[in-house]
């Protein structure tokens, strides 16, 4: 199989524009008799089914949650991207451009990550019309801070809550569909199965949840917006539902799954408590913009404060390390999360971790200096020159309650500890999938007719994302993107008429999901869907997680086939199929991550390099920082079903290509 990228010629800042000068159109009074199925109603789903209902379009969108508010981009806190350069600090389209290609450490597809950057702007303009409160500065304007990665202010924000007013903006407009007739919503539905009519993606196999009935949907095309994997970790920031079967249905059914190992370790998670833990919080990135991180310079200092005789507030400026402003002076707190994170773990790994966890794992994030000096800064805006102590710190408090006051309250409800008074604690978690299916310029898969939207595909971030850049990427695919490049592919489709669900393909497709759903509920074994998650996730972030090696490599991927054949003989289902059972829903789901586990793993080992979230121990400078290998891996990995056994599987390359950037290795000193 040769991989086409589709990319157009020209020159990088006009590809996008002439390419959609000249793409097929439909016109709007055949866009009725066209139908087009919408998985994931998050922010790349919910925009991009509100866009295409907008356009006349016949949409069927469904969601596995009982309403796409629930979708788990209302969880990102902390902002979105835009090139607007409203501060003056030198921004621009080509800046962000480059600075999403150095933070993914050079393995993003050039002319998609420039697209991205082009359309950011439009993204703000289109929800400030929705009416999403983004943060406003004095003057009225919208307010930017920086996040991880660049040296300028062009995070859009609404107080820790980005993802939510985002979700609900995009989710006003999916309404306004629903409410035409143009958008039928099915809440509460399970894509478990693509459905091929002559090598095109012409529907889905769907469960309702509530009832266990197997439905039929037929569409001209499908767009699978269905988010990403992290959850194969078991623990991870992501909500705990969200899975990766869509996406790997589509891959089953030829779709090629790329880059699978690339995964985002995020620098600012509270750390795992304990071992029934089931579920990671992440405090946002934006914190980084105020708080220094730091642990004891002495390992007896982070001991005592492990055993309760020492608080942090008690050590001295002098006894604390702040480890990412000494090692990366240009960049100090405000790294990418990939380097981030690695710094926190090394500083562990030598004693100095500070939470008395069965790992010892954890990192202080102090907002002590961002009090005193923005506390200052208050009161002197008030005219008083000379405040007391007393008055600096409250000022100082209050300034931050209105910046993060949502976030500080969420932190001290999970730990009970008061951030404002003692420093929050932090550890790296699974954060974000950077890979996903991999997808042409136009976003669509290998095959025709399945595109594929946001977190669910491989095409912005490269080897590591940069922070605020989620959001973006979501709302840039289903707003700016896919209703291009979609009503492109659908010009064809205008005389092929309604496509009925009573062929030999569909009642194929909705028997291979009865022989999986069956198979399930009668193998009566002995242990819970959970134990096999749990065990799937300890393989993976010890031998898959922040650090990587082929000796580890090689015992997960043997470990995983041992788990896989386990789980099949000694999993309990209870309940029927014909029921709301959760359990089944969470054993569909695991069956789709032990696969994907193993790809995890191969795709890993193959990639002889360290490079952004993939770092291979064997891969290191002298100085500990990422040694890509550009002339042998500077390429996207795209993997190819051949069967049930996972080892089998075909690796084809995409060769990365950079006209307009010169590659270099990343530096944030």
């Amino acid at each position: 199989m040769k991989l086409d990228s589709k990319i157009p010629e020209g020159h990088i800042s006009q590809k996008w524009t002439d390419y959609k000068d000249h793409l097929k159109l439909v016109a709007p009074n055949n866009r009725p008799k066209i139908d087009i199925i919408v998985v994931g109603t998050g922010l790349a789903g919910a925009s991009a089914a509100a866009s295409f209902g907008e356009m006349g379009y016949n949409v069927k969108a469904f969601c596995f949650q009982d309403s796409p508010r629930r979708a788990h981009s209302i969880a990102a806190q902390g902002g979105i991207n835009a090139a607007k350069n409203y501060q003056n600090d030198g921004d621009s389209i080509f800046r962000l451009f480059y600075d999403t290609i150095k933070g993914g450490d050079y393995r993003a597809r050039e002319a998609n990550v420039h697209r991205l950057a082009e359309v950011s702007g439009n993204i703000i303009d289109q929800c400030v019309a929705q009416g999403v409160p983004f943060a406003r500065d004095y003057g009225g304007l919208l307010d930017n801070r920086s996040f991880g990665g660049t040296q300028v202010q062009r995070t859009f924000y609404a107080a820790g809550q980005t993802g939510q007013q985002l979700l609900l903006g995009a989710y006003s407009a999916l309404s306004r569909q629903i409410g035409l007739g143009r958008v039928k919503m099915y809440n509460r539905h399970e894509m478990l199965d693509l459905v091929k009519v002559d090598g095109k993606a012409r529907g889905i196999i769907a469960r309702n949840l509530i009832t266990g009935e197997l439905e039929r949907h037929s569409a001209h095309a499908v767009i699978i917006a269905s988010g990403g994997y992290g959850n194969v970790y078991f623990l991870s920031t992501n909500a705990m539902g969200s899975n990766v079967t869509a996406g790997w249905k589509v891959h089953k059914q030829g779709a090629l799954f790329a880059n699978p190992c690339f995964v985002q370790i995020h620098p600012t998670c509270i750390p795992v408590h304990g071992t029934n833990q089931a579920k990671l919080t992440l405090m946002s990135e934006s914190l980084r913009n105020s708080g220094r991180i730091w642990v004891p310079k002495k390992k007896e200092d982070a001991e005592a404060i492990r055993a309760g005789k020492l608080k942090p507030t008690q050590l001295t400026e002098e006894d604390r390390d702040y480890f990412l402003e000494r090692k990366y002076p240009a960049f100090g707190n405000l790294v990418p999360r990939d380097v981030a994170s690695r710094a926190a773990k090394e500083v562990c790994d030598e004693g100095k971790g500070i939470e008395a966890n069965d790992t010892n794992e954890g990192v202080y994030l102090d907002f002590s200096t961002e009090i005193q000096n923005k506390g200052k800064q208050a009161a002197y805006a008030q005219g008083n020159h000379n405040p007391t102590p007393e008055e600096i710190t409250s000022l100082g408090k209050q300034w931050l309650k209105e910046k993060y006051g949502n976030l500080f309250t969420m932190y001290q409800k999970i730990t009970d500890e008061n951030p404002y008074e003692t420093p929050m604690k932090i550890y790296p978690a699974v954060h974000y999938t950077m890979g996903g299916v991999w997808v042409d310029y136009n976003l669509q898969s290998t095959i025709p007719g399945c595109f594929v939207a946001g977190e669910a595909n491989f095409s912005d971030h490269g080897a590591n994302r940069l922070g605020a850049s989620a959001l973006m990427q979501g709302l840039a695919d289903g707003y700016f993107v896919l209703p291009y490049t979609v009503s492109n592919y659908l010009a064809d489709e205008i005389r092929t008429g309604k496509i009925s669900t009573d062929t030999q393909e569909f009642v194929d497709a909705e028997n291979r999901v009865k022989d999986s759903i069956d198979k399930f509920l009668n193998n009566k074994g002995s242990k819970s869907v959970d134990h096999f998650h749990k065990r799937l996730g300890l393989i993976m972030w010890n031998k898959v997680g922040m650090g990587r090696n082929e000796a580890g490599l090689k015992e997960a991927i043997a470990e995983i086939s041992s788990l896989k054949e386990e789980f099949y003989k000694d999993v309990n289902v209870p309940g029927n199929a014909d029921e709301l059972n959760p359990q089944l829903e969470k054993a569909l789901r695991v069956a789709d991550f032990i696969d994907l586990g193993q790809l995890m793993a191969m795709d890993a080992l193959q990639r002889n390099e360290s490079c952004g979230g993939h770092f291979r121990e064997e891969y290191q400078d002298s100085e500990g920082e990422t040694l890509r290998d550009d002339e042998n891996f500077s390429f996207v990995g795209a993997w190819e079903y051949k069967g049930d056994d996972i080892t089998k599987e075909e690796l084809h390359k995409e060769e990365l290509k950079y006209e307009f950037i010169k590659i270099a290795a990343r530096n944030y000193k």
